[in-house]
């Protein structure tokens, strides 16, 4: 019998503003803070991939079994623009909360999508919820 997946996933996109240039800057750092950040999340890693561009910012992303966080940087900005897509037992939100600590994100205005609602007539909708937090 194969096992029945839920189409339904939480995404949380983030626009984190006042970020640590240092950090986000260092295709490295933003790795361990990611493998480490899915981990807090409850997350299997099972690969990852960071490119540093010059002169400055990264993008990057793990691969997780339950879906993907991504991440694009312009550190001469102190901005970064960051991806949590997971489905089934995770947690997101803890993997967002620990990577905005540690790359010194000040301010980050974050939407929360789920997706894959199955609607009656086999379509399928998403959800938005969206808000401000400062550090």
């Amino acid at each position: 019998m194969v096992p029945v997946v839920e189409t339904e996933g939480i995404h949380i996109i983030v626009e984190a503003s006042g970020c640590d240039a240092d950090v986000i800057s260092d295709p490295k750092k933003i790795e361990r803070i990611f493998k480490d950040a899915a981990r807090h999340a409850k997350m299997t890693v099972k690969a990852s991939y960071f490119f540093k561009f010059m002169p400055a910012g990264v993008s990057g992303a793990v691969i997780v079994a339950e879906s993907h966080i991504s991440i694009h940087t312009w550190p001469e900005f102190g901005y970064a623009a960051l991806d949590v897509y997971t489905c089934g037992d995770s947690d997101p939100e803890k993997a967002v909360d620990y990577i905005l600590e540690k790359i010194g994100a000040k301010h980050a205005h974050v939407s929360e999508v789920k997706r894959g609602i199955r609607e009656e007539e086999g379509t399928y909708t998403h959800t938005i919820l969206t808000w401000e937090e400062e550090f």
